[in-house]
């Protein structure tokens, strides 16, 4: 701020002014909706002078008047009028010539000066009149200021206010010239495409800026300014790099002469300020320059550790800046720059840190140490400082030009005993000054790395030090740092890395003497496809050149993994399921692959058998085992990366899957997201104890059982092995090892994995009989397989099978029959002509001669000729209850076939024990029967069903009785022909049954006819019948019932609604017989008469029967005996309507023992009565019920009452003529809807 006017009035308060300005906070709103801030103003109190004033285009902010003040404490008009009006007036001129429109005039008032003057005006006289003069818009500027020299409470609020307003103003004129500056560096940021723009200039601008917010305390701010600057400095840097270079870039691409690092320790580098600000700056000057300030401002704002990770990604790209640039550097000057920079950060951050934050934040820091280690190793090899002699006169040149770039040391750390500066020409002056350095550094880097987990760049480190010690002839130091990052490389599967680290440690074995160790390590390299032709080929040559030595005396060779050497690919047996007899020859032809780049002449090849004797108290034979073994023979091996066990190609790949939850109310998407479905496999620990390198020492098993193959040469890539073996002792032989031997060395598998195994078994001869069929029927002849399995038992000349003969089941022999000999493999061996000899109990069938283990197979036809016909028995004319009942038990015998077991007793050569086996033959036919009336004629119905699957031929079919009664003649109404059944299908036979005088009541009928197979085949034995029996009872017809219904009088038709009459005749047609005599008979002076009852039944709801439905009548038992009953039905729909129902049962007093009960209430004449009769192929009539009342018998004799009871008539004895009747009804004229009921 410029202040004018009274210079000795602002003196005086300018001690106070400074002070309590500052004091309170303003919020600080800002343009383009940033968020605002509480500052605290700070200003610089300066004379008002015109040459002061910003002249135009002065892009300075820091020393940019904001706001001007005009002090004056006059009280007296004539004052005012004769000098500060002129002041004031001149004052604001200079202002508006200059564009400066931020101003304030300051009035004080002090009491002592109106007690010395009395002519004085008013205090408000004064400045009426300066605002009347020189505020006319902008009263506010015109502010008092009443005794600020005093302590009092008015002195106290006019401070306060004039503060306020000050702070106010202030901010105000702050805000717009800082936004109008902003639009300006805008403004000229924009021209940066056009000729002639300067990097410089402009970071000189934004600078300015950044100098501003940090003096108002608003440090991130500041440095995201200076973080725009090194973005916009880094894009074109690349655009440079890809072809688009800017002009004012070649400023930046002078040669490097100067390499003294970063420079951390002042505010501001005034120095290399300067050089930016007259365009002298090298890449390295301004990256410098510029990174001080950021380091400066991220300590201000307390994040050290980001200084750290800012300071690692600066020196990574000043090299590459300087590679993309073509800037000249001498060798080694880059690097003594990052290492001089990675030790002042470090100093730097343990400055302004305690030793605990250093602690707990070394992951942020352990980068720079690694980095600066890195550096410091290539310097060491640059100056000749690692190599075995030590630096030559040329090393010690570079030396002197390195040490000369860094220059002297700054003043800031002339007194730091380890500063950058010492340490770097420390290490620089001897080897044993660098070694000391280096070592420390890098040990200090391991445990940093180790502490925090990051173990594989510990281990990298590690590797450099290990390269360190070998050019120090210190193998035994470099083989610990070597072993340990091959171990890491091999759990990560780092290929490349561990060939180059495998490399280094083969060198340091040999160094070392460990010979079994370096062997091994060489046929891994030799082996690695990373590494080029000549290079295996010279690792190989080694294991080669060491197994051409001749053995010492104690003849032990040398063990090593076959791993790296060899692979094996598959293994194929030969019989491909891997078992054979005892005295069977195997054959396993081994895939090997060679991996040496050479051919290898091997002088032995044997694979290790481990021999396991059968522990289960049965023996295996070879169909088990052929069901349990692989069918194919192959066996395949996994593919292993060579060298490493654990490969980044074994881990298996991100199953990751779409993962919905939806709402259960409405099934509205709530959540979405991916799953991973395998993350126990990716996360699996590794133990760290397992070795990941190929295990050394390994020992080989002495067994008995070796399979070997000798003098072999081994091409490079896949190689076939045949090993051969024959079984001695039965059980499972298991492939346990492989032994390649070259010379004094050997090459072992220790575990063939997956398991390989073999098996030996011993077998008893066996004989199994089956059906070449699925089932066995009788009655033809059918195909029985004989399988004879010989085992160990050899087939001699002579042995044969002797069956015991059963008449029932003799064996057809055909001259042609044939046995074929097949061998264990089911493979046909021979073929041999079949001979059997029959005698009166014996029939002997001769066996060809065959080795043991061969399998015997023929087939011979058998035929079932049971000693009883086959034949089924049936009477349907049982009483009610007890027919029903049978009928279910035999449900399920005729939904399926009948079968029969023949048992046959054979004696076998091979044994003195008789084996007996049971064939099941099925009766291939169902028959049932049905009776037939018509009036008195009879008929019988036969129907015969095929339950088999094929067809047959039946022939000759006759039923007759079993009693030979001359009076009874069954006249068949069939076709004389031979008729065909097919399967699943039946044939229907019918006879009329004819008597000529009375026939007993019941009558035995057997139906028979012959059958075979189609088409037939002609034998020597004659086929048996079927035949089917079956018993008649009380099959005469006693009363013919008819029902008769008629329109109403002087109608034509029915009509539907209206009542018709419905007659019931019922007429006995026969007289006094044996079946009539039964409890309902009553015989009064010879006249009989036997109670019937009767009921009306409409099943299909066609009629309605008005009036009574059912009744109980006296019937005369005589021949054409009628009686009538009369009853109203009403047709319910139109059509041809069948007659209902009329059934008849005999009425028998409550004593009957076969009759059913009905309800006291219900038995005379009721009209609710109805009987349902339950008709199951016209066989059970005996189910009674009334639909009125749910109560049994029993429950009626709980009532104490005598119950009636009814009897159905068996079938036949009832005939209904008016079966199948219908009549006609038509619909009547009121009726819209037409309802038509077709039955």
């Amino acid at each position: 701020m410029m202040g004018a006017g009274d210079q000795n009035l602002f003196s005086s308060l300018y001690p106070t002014l400074s002070q309590q300005l500052p004091r309170e906070p303003m919020e600080w709103r800002r343009s383009y909706g940033r968020a605002p801030k509480m500052i605290h103003l700070e200003s610089n109190f300066v004379q008002f002078k015109e040459e002061l004033l910003p002249k135009e285009g002065n892009k300075a902010l820091l020393t940019f008047p904001f706001l001007h003040i005009y002090w004056t404490e006059c009280c007296d008009t004539e004052v005012y009028k004769a000098t500060v009006k002129d002041d004031i007036t001149k004052w604001q001129n200079v202002l508006k010539v200059h564009s400066s429109m931020d101003w304030l005039i300051v009035v004080v008032e002090c009491d002592a000066k109106k007690k010395n003057k009395t002519n004085i005006l008013p205090r408000t006289s004064i400045v009426d009149k300066i605002r009347n003069d020189f505020c006319n818009k902008q009263s506010d500027r015109c502010v008092v200021l009443s005794d600020p020299l005093k302590d009092s409470s008015r002195s106290q609020e006019s401070w306060n206010a004039f503060l306020t307003k000050l702070r106010t103003l202030l901010l105000m004129s702050f805000t717009k010239n800082l936004g109008k500056f902003e639009d300006d560096m805008r403004t000229l940021r924009e021209k940066r495409t056009e000729p002639g723009w300067s990097f410089c200039e402009y970071f000189m601008v934004q600078e300015e800026l950044a100098f501003v917010f940090e003096m108002l305390q608003q440090f991130e701010d500041a440095l995201v300014q200076y973080d725009e600057l090194d973005a916009l400095f880094s894009q074109y840097v690349v655009n440079f790099g890809a072809g688009d270079g800017a002009n004012w870039l070649t400023f930046f691409c002078q040669p490097v002469r100067s390499w003294n690092g970063l420079v951390l320790r002042k505010p501001i580098d005034m120095e290399k300020r300067e050089l930016i600000q007259n365009q002298e700056a090298t890449l390295l000057d301004l990256r410098s320059y510029l990174f001080s300030r950021q380091c400066t401002l991220l300590i201000f704002l307390q994040r050290p550790w980001e200084v750290s990770q800012r300071a690692l990604e600066l020196l990574h790209n000043c090299v590459q800046e300087l590679k993309l640039l073509e800037v000249s550097v001498p060798p080694g000057a880059l690097d003594c720059w990052v290492f001089l920079s990675c030790q002042e950060v470090l100093q730097r951050i343990e400055g302004c840190c305690d030793r605990s934050q250093i602690d707990a934040n070394v992951s942020h820091m352990v980068g720079l140490w690694s980095y600066a280690t890195e550096k410091l190793k290539s310097l060491g090899y640059l100056c000749g400082l690692v190599s075995e002699n030590g630096p030559n006169s040329e090393d010690l040149n570079r030396t002197v030009d390195l040490l000369a770039g860094l220059g002297a040391e700054r003043p800031e750390t002339a007194n730091t005993a380890q500063s950058p500066y010492k340490k770097l020409k420390e290490a620089l002056s001897s080897v044993e000054a660098f070694e000391k350095h280096y070592l420390d550094l890098s040990h200090a880097t391991i445990e940093m790395y180790t502490n925090i987990g990051r173990v594989r760049s510990a281990k990298l480190v590690g590797k450099d030090l290990a390269e360190f010690y070998m050019k120090k002839r210190s193998p035994q130091k470099a083989e610990v740092y070597l072993q340990g990052a091959l171990k890491t490389y091999l759990s990560e599967g780092w290929p490349l890395l561990i060939t180059h680290t495998r490399k280094q440690l083969a060198e340091c074995q040999k160094h070392l003497g460990q010979i079994e160790n370096y062997l091994q390590t060489s046929s891994l390299l030799a082996a690695d496809t990373n590494l080029t032709e000549e290079e295996r080929k010279h690792f190989c040559q080694e294991i080669l050149n060491f197994a051409k030595q001749p053995s010492d005396g104690k003849g032990q060779k040398v063990i090593l993994s076959m791993h790296p050497f060899a692979q094996l690919k598959n293994l194929h047996f030969d019989p491909p399921n891997a078992v054979i007899h005892v005295g069977g020859t195997l054959s396993i032809e081994l895939t090997l692959v060679n991996q040496m780049p050479v051919t290898v002449n091997v002088d032995q090849i044997a694979i290790n058998v481990h021999f396991n004797i059968e522990k289960n108290s049965y023996r295996k034979t070879a169909e088990w085992l052929t069901k349990h073994k692989i069918s194919n023979g192959i066996i395949n091996f996994p593919n292993e990366v060579v060298g490493f066990s654990l490969s980044r190609s074994s881990v298996p790949m991100l199953e990751l899957y779409e993962m919905y939850e939806r709402s259960p109310s409405d099934n509205s998407l709530n959540t979405t997201g991916i799953i991973c479905k395998n993350v126990h496999m990716l996360l699996r620990r590794q133990e760290s104890s397992s070795s990941l390198e190929l295990p050394t020492g390994l020992t080989l098993e002495d067994g008995a059982h070796v399979l070997k193959c000798s003098n072999l040469i081994l091409e490079p890539g896949v190689n076939k092995l045949t090993f051969r073996t024959q079984g001695k002792e039965p059980g499972t032989y298991t492939l346990r090892q492989l032994c390649i031997s070259v010379g004094k060395m050997q090459f072992a598998l220790p575990h063939i994995y997956p398991i390989v195994q073999y098996d030996v078994y011993s077998q008893d001869p066996q004989l199994k009989v089956e059906p070449c069929t699925d089932i066995l029927l009788a009655g033809i002849p059918q195909k029985v397989k004989f399988t004879v399995t010989t085992g160990h038992y050899t087939m001699k000349n002579g042995d044969a099978l002797q069956l015991s003969n059963a008449d029932v089941m003799p064996i057809l022999y055909h001259p042609e029959s044939k046995a074929v000999i097949y061998s264990n493999t089911r493979e046909k061996a021979s073929e041999a002509s079949l001979t059997i000899q029959s005698s009166e109990k014996i029939t002997s069938i001769s066996l060809p001669m065959a080795p043991a283990y061969h399998v015997i197979a023929f087939d011979l036809e058998v035929l079932y000729l049971p000693s009883t016909s086959v034949c089924t028995v049936e009477n349907k004319n049982l009483p009610g209850k007890e027919l029903w009942r049978k009928n279910k038990e035999n449900e399920t015998f005729h939904n399926c076939m009948a079968t029969v077991d023949q048992k046959v007793t054979i004696d076998c050569p091979w044994s003195i024990y008789s084996t007996i086996i049971a064939l099941t033959f099925s009766i291939p036919f169902k028959a049932k029967y049905s009776l037939l009336s018509a009036g008195k004629r009879k008929y019988i119905q036969v129907c015969v069903q095929n339950m088999s699957e094929i067809c047959f031929h039946l022939s000759d079919s006759n039923l007759k009785s079993s009693e030979n009664c001359t009076d009874l003649i069954l006249d068949p109404l069939n076709s004389k022909v031979e008729q065909h059944i097919y399967n699943k299908q039946a044939v229907f036979f019918v006879w009329e049954l004819k008597w000529t005088r009375a026939l007993p009541t019941s009558l035995q009928c057997q139906f028979s006819v012959n059958f075979c197979s189609a088409p037939s085949e002609e034998h020597s034995l004659s086929l048996k019948p079927y035949i089917y029996e079956f018993q008649l009872e009380n099959f005469f017809t006693l009363y013919n019932v008819k029902a008769e219904i008629s329109p109403p009088l002087g109608a034509e038709y029915c009509k539907t609604g209206s009542l018709c009459s419905l007659e019931v005749s019922i007429t006995r047609l026969s007289d006094l017989l044996d079946v009539d005599k039964d409890e309902a008979l009553t015989e009064s002076d010879g006249y009989c008469t036997t109670k019937l009852l009767y009921e009306v039944v409409d099943n299909s709801s066609n009629w309605a029967v008005c009036g009574k439905s059912s009744g109980v009548i006296s019937m005369p038992v005589a021949a054409q005996a009628t009686h009538k009953v009369h009853m109203e039905v009403m047709p319910l729909f139109a059509g041809c309507l069948p007659i209902p129902d009329v059934r008849v049962f005999k009425y028998l007093p409550h004593h009957s023992a076969h009759s059913i009960q009905l309800d006291a209430d219900s038995w005379i004449e009721n009209d609710n009565l109805s009987v349902d009769k339950n008709v199951d192929d016209q066989a059970d009539n005996s189910s009674i019920k009334s639909r009125s009342s749910i109560h049994s018998a029993t429950s009626a004799e709980h009532k104490g009452l005598p119950m009636p009871r009814l009897q159905p008539f068996s079938p036949g004895q009832v005939f209904n003529s008016s079966a199948g009747m219908q009549v006609l009804v038509i619909p009547s004229k009121d009726d819209h809807i037409l309802e038509v009921n077709v039955t």
